[in-house]
């Protein structure tokens, strides 16, 4: 699709708030054509001026999931041979998120950046992706954002695992936006890590099983989470077009509000976020109540 005019651009625009469109790498080259670029860059810039001023005054979640999805399907979309130029794309992504994150006012970001299931892929793609992953991380802190690992580091190689770890010490006392980098992640695995260290925390105190089982309760579960002390996230993003968790998030997700985006992660833009902050905004969250 080609559109000619920023009256075209403005009805697309206005679509479901749930959603946003994939442009494949193809039809951007298209569209680039004589005037059709200049029209589209103008149409954009003042569509998100138009959903910043709509957002002034309304609720910012404090604390957003993202499920950085679709690194690969660009790859291939952009025709390129090597998956890992799609890694990499996305990670380099990764920095344009946090300061709109940051100029939003969220104040803790969950980036999924390798499940535990990635860790199964052929050898080649996940220690390219690792490779990627370490550099990104040392970036984070370079550039002195609040860098926290969440995941089973004792998954992951020894080097990955320390450069996390590294990272996390080395930016404990940054002020401003949280980054939670969830690497060697699943929820599954944290629902189980959360409850082998509550056995193992109870069983020094001397605690016996039947005296753990009278006095559990959710709390209890949740102060051993990865996350444990930070706030539930309020909304996840996942990219791709994919409709589902993943197994992200599982246990601190109960009450979050869930925005699906069409777009590959590498080409997640400004105007995607601030539609999923307007969706957000538009929901009236009860709770259960």
């Amino acid at each position: 699709m080609v559109w000619g005019s920023t009256l075209t651009l403005a009805r697309h625009a206005r679509s479901a708030p749930g959603w946003c469109r994939r442009v494949t790498v193809q039809q951007q080259r298209n569209s680039g054509e004589g005037l059709g670029m200049g029209f589209l860059d103008l149409g954009y810039r003042l569509y998100e001026r138009r959903l910043e001023t709509s957002l002034a005054g309304h609720q910012v979640p404090r604390h957003v999931g993202v499920i950085l999805d679709g690194n690969r399907r660009w790859a291939r979309s952009a025709g390129l041979a090597d998956v890992s130029d799609g890694h990499q794309k996305g990670a380099d992504h990764i920095f344009e998120l946090l300061t709109w994150c940051r100029q939003a006012g969220v104040e803790v970001v969950t980036l999924w950046l390798l499940s535990t299931d990635n860790l199964a892929r052929p050898a080649a793609e996940v220690e390219a992706l690792l490779r990627i992953i370490e550099s990104t991380v040392r970036e984070l802190v370079a550039q002195g954002w609040r860098v926290k690992p969440v995941g089973a580091l004792d998954l992951l190689p020894i080097e990955t695992a320390r450069v996390l770890k590294d990272a996390a010490e080395a930016t404990t006392h940054n002020g401003g936006l949280l980054v939670n980098v969830a690497v060697g992640y699943g929820g599954r695995r944290e629902i189980a890590d959360a409850v082998r260290s509550l056995l193992h925390d109870h069983a020094t105190k001397g605690t016996t099983i039947e005296e753990l089982a009278e006095i559990l309760d959710v709390e209890h579960i949740a102060d051993h989470l990865y996350t444990a002390g930070q706030p539930d996230p309020d909304l996840v993003i996942r990219t791709s077009g994919e409709q589902r968790l993943g197994g992200f998030l599982l246990w601190q997700s109960a009450h979050s509000e869930f925005y699906f985006c069409d777009a590959y992660w590498p080409d997640f833009r400004r105007v995607d976020f601030l539609r999923a902050l307007r969706s957000y905004a538009a929901r009236h969250r009860r709770f259960g109540s």
